[in-house]
């Protein structure tokens, strides 16, 4: 079934005003030099690192504008390393655990980091579901479209 063109060209200009808006936010906040060079430094150098987080946080689209507008950042559990690429288990941090936009978020840092041609996949650790109640955790799982892994922290 075709969409209707007005509603696609309102969806194209709200992605474009959303995009603007969190690259306006980051801008006031991030310093460009340093991005830039997270941004070029590869995944699969950076891994296990102290630069990893920063490195993945770089590579964030308006997700990260969420994440540190509203106090929240990702943290890794765990990570490998095969011949596809990078494994990598997040958890949410911050006010980000058990926000009701969690599957959203979720969907965006998945979403975001798989493009990077280091990583192979992304997957959140269990542990993030402690923080819902059963119909936030139903929610989130249901309607996540991400994947959940039991990690040693999580157990």
């Amino acid at each position: 079934m075709d969409e209707d063109p007005l509603v696609e060209m309102y969806a194209q200009q709200a992605q474009a005003a959303i995009r603007a808006e969190a690259e306006r936010r980051l801008a006031d906040v991030l310093d460009p030099e340093e991005e830039e060079r997270l941004r070029n430094l590869p995944l699969i150098a950076a891994a296990g690192s102290l630069h990893f987080v920063p490195a993945l946080l770089s590579r964030l689209g308006p997700v990260r504008a969420a994440l540190d507008g509203h106090g929240g950042g990702i943290e890794v559990s765990t990570w490998t390393l095969d011949e596809h690429g990078l494994d990598v288990v997040l958890d949410l941090t911050g006010a980000c655990v058990s926000c009701g936009a969690a599957p959203g978020t979720l969907q965006g840092v998945r979403a975001d980091l798989e493009a990077d041609p280091d990583v192979h996949r992304i997957r959140f650790d269990a542990r993030l579901l402690e923080g819902f109640d059963d119909l936030g955790r139903d929610f989130v799982l249901t309607h996540g479209g991400v994947d959940f892994v039991i990690t040693e922290d999580s157990a």
